[in-house]
């Protein structure tokens, strides 16, 4: 996977500098472009069109909230980060309303700045690893601390989180005929018993949804579909 590029948006030459210093100590990230005002960040931005800038709020001409709009109007695949001595509490919330990742207040730290860059790069590679949606996805992305407590408190015993990982992924590549306990366990080389344990558990999660097929003959089939399926 190629880099993400980066563009600085800082009005202080000396502190852009020192931002892209520490990029240079991340992996994952290439600064493309510095610009030291709105108008210089723009252009460069406008050029670029890169994956994240790192914005500032104060500018000789202009505010980054300003710039964060222009951004998200123009340019849909770029994020943005304040890196600012801004602790106007309006700010913030201005800065939130407009979807920045992160705002990271000045001085900053290296710890919390290689911290924020990390967990960007996750939700990026996250992103690009879905290829449909379920609640958990979802959860995992727009809020990943609670869905990560949410995974260590209510995960049963019964359930290793390994297998369950196994399973999903067998259930992402069901069509519309759905499966059953015993072809989910032999696809998986487990006991039926176990299979629909697991299936029973994405069920409470609202990943899977059960349904009972009558045939001809017998009692009638449990078989499990994905939660978005038409069946």
């Amino acid at each position: 996977m190629d880099n993400l590029s980066v563009v600085i948006a800082e009005d202080d030459p000396k502190i852009s500098e020192i931002q892209s210093r520490f990029i240079e100590k991340i992996e994952g990230f290439d600064v493309v472009g510095i610009g030291n005002t709105i108008e210089e960040s723009e252009q460069i931005i406008d050029v670029f069109q890169p994956d994240l800038v790192l914005l500032d709020y104060y500018f000789p001409d202009g505010n980054g909230v300003d710039l964060l709009w222009k951004i998200r109007r123009l340019y849909k695949n770029t994020d943005v980060i304040f890196i600012t001595a801004a602790k106007e509490v309006g700010v913030l919330q201005d800065a939130i309303r407009g979807g920045a990742f992160d705002y990271i207040l000045k001085p900053m730290t290296f710890s919390r700045f290689q911290s924020t860059l990390g967990k960007f790069l996750d939700h990026r590679n996250k992103i690009g690893e879905m290829t449909r949606l379920d609640q958990t996805g979802v959860d995992q992305i727009i809020h990943p601390a609670e869905a990560t407590v949410q995974t260590d408190v209510r995960m049963p015993k019964s359930i290793d989180p390994l297998t369950l990982e196994k399973v999903e992924d067998e259930v992402n590549k069901l069509n519309d005929d759905g499966v059953n306990a015993e072809a989910m366990g032999l696809q998986l080389g487990i006991s039926r018993t176990t299979a629909r344990r697991y299936l029973e558990f994405l069920v409470s999660k609202g990943i899977v949804k059960p349904s009972l097929v009558y045939g001809s003959v017998g009692r009638p089939e449990r078989l499990y579909f994905q939660a978005n399926s038409k069946t």
